[in-house]
């Protein structure tokens, strides 16, 4: 167990964001939007992330948390015009995902790079090495000026990713800690390891979180290329999840919340990577995104065409252990990008348009993408924001890491360039306007008031 560490490398900026048409434009930038997306601010990368990788935010009140590779941020979004840096951490390790406990006193990264142990002091470590350290972080963030590590916990193969998954019998909540790229030559990840990490946070003794659960989510190994998975979100009041596992979209169900199991699985001959998964707010249906590339590559281009590279829209068929999914369309993004600008299916989340499937989503350099899948065999775009390729003579890794609609307007987190915030206007959006919530984790997903 790690002790609660002092002396955290915390930074408070004093200046506040400045409305994008002010000048927070960086050189070279070229944005372009459609007329219902409205930019409003943008806060550059600072303090002791300037230069580091801008990955997944997280929302509680009126705080966003952005995370990175080498720490996190704290946002006071109470005007989201002006989005105010309260504090951030240095605190390295990759790829920074972050959630926030329900009451908001909790925030959980993870780590997914080998370090010499795990703290914030560190240092980068070896796989090969059985004593080197990933997995989950734990902060105590009651004081969002001033956040406590309280301690962190070793996963088999990390955390690249981690789902914040409320119990259904107390306040306690669980982590499904994501990982995958198991390697013979990695004594902490060793194939063919077709499974998950479960952590239990006690609500009233969060410093005793262990791994309580390593359940086997594919037993007879899954498809091609399947070891381990990227991503899951989890629908609690409908007790299923979507588990994007690389080479299967899985169906899980969570009602057993330390003993997940898969109802059904999907296999798409389009899909390279099953990266991420959102139900509609019924429950009914299931998107699965393809990162094909890793998210490195141009592939939003008429050679790559529109079925690979993007979303796949499936209803769910069926009922209890017989549920099926059924194929109903694909989504990309129908703006060609250059061939230096990194752009695939990435995070979203759904905008709570009463009576529509609406959702707003990151493509990397491809920027932001507002659309409509009310028919899900027909998907079409309703909006965009898209700042330009970062370089444009060579592929620079940036662009919008995840988008996401919370209280009244969408939060981009951009690798390279900080924090976007924009207004997205039309049908339907005064409504979504209205729905207030107090706390955000995009993987954890509730039903919006219809």
């Amino acid at each position: 167990m790690a002790a609660a560490v002092t002396g955290l490398a915390l930074t408070v900026p004093q200046a506040a964001a400045e409305p994008v048409d002010g000048g927070m434009r960086q050189s070279g930038d070229d944005v372009q939007h459609s007329n219902n997306v409205h930019p409003v601010a943008n806060v550059p990368r600072q303090g002791p992330l300037e230069e580091s990788t801008h990955s997944d935010l997280a929302f509680y009140q009126n705080y966003a948390i952005q995370g990175a590779y080498d720490g996190f941020t704290v946002y006071d979004i109470s005007k989201p015009h002006k989005p105010r840096t309260v504090t951030q951490v240095h605190c390295p390790g990759g790829q920074g995902d972050v959630s926030v406990s329900p009451d908001g006193s909790l925030l959980f990264m993870s780590v997914d790079y080998a370090r010499t142990d795990d703290t914030c002091q560190s240092e980068q470590g070896s796989y090969e090495d059985p004593n080197s350290w990933e997995g989950m972080r734990v902060f105590d963030i009651r004081d969002k000026a001033n956040p406590r590590y309280l301690k962190g916990i070793k996963t088999s193969c990390g955390s690249h990713t981690h789902t914040m998954v409320p119990d259904n019998n107390s306040e306690d909540v669980f982590l499904y800690v994501s990982s995958y790229n198991p390697d013979p030559a990695f004594p902490n990840c060793q194939p063919p390891h077709d499974s998950i990490s479960i952590i239990n946070v006690p609500a009233d003794r969060p410093a005793d979180a262990k791994v309580v659960a390593e359940p086997v989510l594919f037993p007879d190994g899954g498809a091609a290329g399947t070891a381990g998975c990227h991503d899951i979100t989890v629908f609690p009041e409908h007790d299923l999840a979507g588990g994007a596992c690389m080479g299967d979209g899985a169906l899980m169900d969570i009602s057993d919340r330390a003993a997940p199991k898969v109802i059904t699985t999907v296999d798409d001959p389009n899909f390279a990577f099953y990266h991420s998964a959102t139900f509609t707010n019924d429950g009914e249906n299931v998107l699965f995104t393809d990162e094909l590339g890793g998210g490195g590559a141009p592939t939003c281009n008429e050679a790559v065409g529109p079925k690979h590279g993007a979303n796949a829209i499936y209803r769910i068929t069926g009922s209890g252990d017989d549920r099926e999914l059924e194929f109903q369309s694909y989504y990309k993004i129908p703006r060609h990008q250059e061939d230096t600008e990194n752009c695939v299916a990435h995070n979203g989340n759904l905008i709570p348009v009463p009576g529509r499937n609406v959702y707003v989503q990151s493509w990397y350099q491809g920027g932001v993408s507002i659309f409509d899948f009310t028919d899900t065999t027909a998907p079409k775009e309703i909006g965009y924001f898209d700042r330009g390729p970062v370089d444009e003579n060579n592929l620079t890794l940036g662009g919008s890491w995840s988008a996401y609609y919370y209280n009244g307007y969408v939060y981009s987190s951009d690798i390279t360039r900080g924090l976007d915030v924009m207004k997205v206007t039309g049908p339907g959006m005064g409504h979504a306007n209205q729905v207030d919530l107090d706390v955000l984790n995009p993987q954890t997903q509730y039903s919006y008031p219809e």
